[in-house]
């Protein structure tokens, strides 16, 4: 069911493909097989997220912001249909949590938008980053800028909010496309991971506290 869903995906809007990928042969493709095949390996979610040991942290990072991108696009890109102007007209997650979009270039300030706006600039701002040099240099030798990681903090930050948004407004369409599984797991990859490096602020973590002590012991 899942396949198909992402079928669907594929072939109805080309903005939700994958959008980045790693250059074969790069020492970044190698680290990117490597988590790959750790969670291939059946291997516990809390034990795949930690840095190899002779490894780069920001290497580390940069391969897990970059493929996180692209899951939680493709997840959000599943359910997109569900979400729209009238159903969504408020970034939210329940009645407590608003987002609001800025970016320092068309929005300065905190301005409220629909989820579906939302979601399409936060995936254009992230996809812009990541293929930013300056950011996220893909060449041998060319070091991370100082703010690295504040920047991954700002993305992984954002993109959490579009699994609280997902949880709690369109669980009922994951659950009918027969994806709650696969969500779930990458729900849980995501969270150990920023929890490893405390790459985000808890405060942002509250929306799903209850579920995330519930799947993730």
């Amino acid at each position: 069911m899942m396949a198909l869903c992402l079928k669907q995906v594929f072939n109805k809007d080309k903005t939700f493909r994958p959008r980045k990928k790693f250059e074969p042969g790069t020492q970044r493709f190698e680290l990117y097989k490597k988590a790959q095949a750790s969670l291939k390996s059946g291997l516990d979610l809390k034990s795949v997220v930690q840095l190899p040991p002779g490894e780069s942290i920001n290497d580390w990072i940069a391969v897990h912001v970059v493929d996180f991108f692209n899951r939680i696009n493709l997840i959000y890109g599943t359910m997109s249909e569900y979400c729209t102007e009238r159903s969504c007209p408020i970034m939210s997650g329940g009645l407590k949590y608003e987002y609001r979009w800025q970016d320092d270039s068309k929005y300065k300030k905190p301005t409220k938008l629909s989820a579906p706006q939302y979601m399409c600039m936060l995936m254009d701002w992230i996809e812009m980053l990541i293929n930013n040099e300056n950011i996220f240099p893909t060449r041998i030798g060319v070091p991370f800028p100082k703010q690295f990681q504040q920047v991954c903090t700002k993305i992984l930050t954002r993109l959490f909010r579009v699994f609280v948004h997902v949880y709690i407004h369109h669980f009922d369409s994951i659950i009918n496309m027969g994806a709650e599984a696969h969500v779930n797991t990458c729900y849980k990859h995501f969270y150990y991971f920023i929890r490893e490096f405390s790459l985000v602020d808890h405060r942002e973590l509250e929306p799903l506290k209850e579920m995330t002590e519930r799947i993730c012991h």
